[in-house]
Parts: structure tokens; C-alpha cells; sequence
């Protein structure tokens, strides 16, 4: 039966004072790759050191990065990192805690890339004239991703919340170690064939190495050749793949392709009822100025109008027929009127009103006799008066 015991926190503590009591281990430098670089809010900087057969977990305090760091430290670079090794009790993990860091070269995976990326940039793989446009009201996207995990939980959410109605194909794919560029480069083929509207290539965030499935020449092909307007989606916002380069459209999460490729329903209704309302607004405003411009045509067609212009003619001959009737009216009365006294005159001058008076009208053979030496013993006459004529026998002249 052992008799000596010990706690983790002992154990860990132990091994803490072994390695800060280790001359060696205080002030050391060493040389490895960057990798699962990230800089916090405090200042301080969290990485590991790597090379070809190991990894050293690495932080280097916000207090140190003024005096110690002179660049902005980015995955893969090759770094001489020089500093302390101590161990963190509570997670009985030992580190190398950094008073400086200069950089020694491009490291060897950063190196591929960058090589890969100037290949397939001179093939003309990035041209912006090969980019297809993302369709805007998509009926049914196609997704490559692994089944599982979060990228794909956050493109079904998004997607589903903005438009209830979209149609999501997912072909699950591996998305990291050496299987993911012929897995993704299939799914790619496979959904380009199915005829989805759009294709969003991605998977969650992770280290340099987690993502360099998607730094694969057969990657960038594939999405270069299909003819589907694909969607990349690899990593964090920081993070960028070759395969963001060749994609028709780079969305800086899965979350965030989502929403480049799903139309907002909702917004889109409010955008319609907008246009509507506006349309309505302006074809009121339409109907009342032609409304205004009728009116003013019709009294313009009434005033120019044959029937218009005959009333108007109408009236001034009827204005015209009263005022000749009134001028024919006055002359009459005038003409009656002189009328009136001549025929006084003539009446005063009349052989009947003479007779009247006693007198009488004596004619013989239609003449009349007006002396004596115009009859002769014997001669017939014809005697008038006022209520007839007689005829007499002239008997004796003196």
C-alpha cells in the first residue's frame, strides 16, 4: 500500500518549481511556427509554437507587446520566441510565457499558400469577370458542410428565420484532415448537378490546419467550374482560405453566408408595401391632375364646339330678333301714329264727312260735275250721299 499521496495542485506545483528553479528554462528561445494565433481585448496574445513534430502552447502579456513585439504576429509565420517556460497550476499545462518575439521567416505552411494562391491567381482562377452574381430571391440552397457542428446549425437557423419557406440541401461533407478537398470537391459537383439556386461552402472556425482542406488546388477547381454561384464560408472573419478567393461571393462566417443567400421575407414585405403605398400615393395623385386637365379640356371642347359655338349664335340672333322686333316695334308705333294724324287730316278733308254735313256728290257719266256747264237740260245724274245715291232728271239750269 503507497503511503505518500498527493493532490493534482501538489503534483502541479511541484512540477512548476522544478521548472522555474531550472536555469535553462528561464531564459530561453525558441524557434517554431505560429499557429492558433489570438489577440484578446486585454492586450495579452495566445498562440502556439510548432515545427514539424511538436507544439509549445505560448502567451505573450499586453505589458510585454511594447517592448517585445515590433509586428503583428498572423498564422504561419516562422518566429524566434524568447522568454520563460512556467506551468499553470490550475490547468497543470506548461507554456512559454514571451518577453520577445522576432520574426525569422514565412513558415512552411504559409509558404504553400501563398505559392498555391499566386498559382491560381495568375490562372486567372480570381478574375472578378468570372464571379457570378448571387441570385436574390432563392428558392433552394445547397450547403457543404459536416452534418454536425455549429456552422451548420447557424445556416439552417438563419435561413429558416428569414425566410420559413426555403428549401436547404446539405450534403455533409468532411470538412478537416486529409479527406475534406475530394469530400468537399464531391459535395460541390454533386448539388451543382441537383440544380440548387446557390451553394455555401464552409465550416466553423478553426486553426490554420484545421482549414487547409480548403487550401486545396481541387477545392478552388471545383468552385471555379460550377456553375452554381457558390458562397464561401471557411472559419472566422479573420480567417481566409483559397477558396474565399476563387468563390463567386466570401461571407465572413457560415452565419453571415446565410444571409447573403436567403432573402429576408419579411423585409421584403414591408419593401413591397412601401412600393405599394407609394404606387398608391402616386396614382391618386396621377388621377386627381388628369381629372383637373379633363375638366379643363371639356369646358376647353364645350367653348371651341360647333354646338357651342350655334347656342352662342342662336343667342346673338335672338338678342338680334329682340332688338329688330323692338326697333320694328318703335318705327310702328311711330308710323301709327303719324298715321293717325294724317288720316285726322284726311278725314277732315273727306267728300263723305261733307256729305255727312248735308252736302251730296253729283256726277253724271262717272265724272264729276263741278259747274254748271258740265250738264244740260235733260241730262241724267247720279246724286250720293252719305247712306246711298240716287239718280235725277235735270229739268231746268239758272
Amino acid at each position: 500500500m503507497q503511503n505518500n499521496i498527493y493532490s493534482v495542485c501538489q503534483v502541479n506545483n511541484y512540477l512548476k518549481n522544478m521548472i522555474v528553479t531550472d536555469h535553462f528554462l528561464s531564459n530561453v528561445s525558441v524557434r517554431g511556427e505560429i499557429s492558433n494565433c489570438k489577440y484578446y481585448p486585454s492586450g495579452h496574445i495566445y498562440f502556439t509554437l510548432k515545427d514539424a513534430e511538436s507544439a509549445l502552447s505560448g502567451v505573450m502579456f499586453s505589458g510585454k507587446r511594447s517592448s517585445g513585439l515590433k509586428f503583428k504576429l498572423s498564422e504561419g509565420m516562422q518566429v524566434v520566441v524568447s522568454g520563460n517556460l512556467d506551468v499553470f497550476v490550475r490547468d497543470g499545462k506548461y507554456q512559454i510565457y514571451a518577453n520577445k518575439i522576432e520574426q525569422e521567416g514565412i513558415g512552411n505552411i504559409y509558404e504553400q499558400f501563398e505559392k498555391l494562391k499566386n498559382k491560381l491567381e495568375e490562372m486567372g482562377l480570381f478574375a472578378p469577370e468570372y464571379k457570378q452574381p448571387i441570385p436574390k430571391y432563392n428558392k433552394v440552397i445547397g450547403v457543404v458542410t459536416a452534418s454536425s457542428g455549429a456552422a451548420v446549425r447557424d445556416i439552417i437557423d438563419v435561413s429558416k428565420r428569414r425566410n420559413p419557406g426555403i428549401q436547404i440541401i446539405l450534403y455533409p461533407a468532411v470538412v478537416q484532415g486529409e479527406a475534406c478537398p475530394e469530400s468537399v470537391v464531391a459535395g460541390i459537383k454533386a448539388l451543382d448537378a441537383y440544380g440548387v439556386d446557390t451553394i455555401i461552402v464552409g465550416r466553423g472556425g478553426g486553426s490554420i490546419e484545421d482549414l487547409w482542406g480548403f487550401n486545396d488546388e481541387r477545392v478552388a477547381q471545383a468552385i471555379f467550374d460550377c456553375a452554381t454561384p457558390v458562397i464561401s464560408a471557411v472559419g472566422h472573419e479573420t480567417d481566409f482560405t483559397i477558396a474565399d478567393y476563387v468563390a463567386d461571393l466570401r461571407a465572413p462566417t457560415p452565419s453571415a453566408a446565410a444571409e447573403l443567400a436567403v432573402c429576408d421575407v419579411k423585409e421584403h414585405v414591408l419593401r413591397l408595401e412601401g412600393y405599394k403605398n407609394r404606387l398608391d400615393r402616386d396614382i391618386n395623385k396621377n388621377l386627381q391632375l388628369r381629372k383637373v386637365l379633363i375638366t379643363r379640356y371639356k369646358d376647353k371642347i364645350e367653348h371651341l364646339s360647333p354646338i357651342s359655338k350655334l347656342n352662342e349664335k342662336r343667342n346673338r340672333l335672338m338678342h338680334s330678333g329682340e332688338k329688330l322686333n323692338s326697333l320694328m316695334n318703335n318705327k310702328l308705333i311711330g308710323k301709327k301714329h303719324k298715321l293717325e294724324i294724317l288720316a285726322g287730316k284726311l278725314n277732315g278733308l273727306s267728300p263723305l264727312n261733307k256729305l255727312g254735313g248735308g252736302y251730296a256728290y253729283v256726277e253724271s257719266k262717272g265724272r264729276p260735275i263741278k259747274s254748271i256747264g258740265d250738264v244740260k237740260v235733260d241730262d241724267l245724274v247720279e246724286i250720293k250721299l252719305t247712306d246711298g245715291s240716287f239718280e235725277a232728271r235735270v229739268e231746268k239750269l239758272s
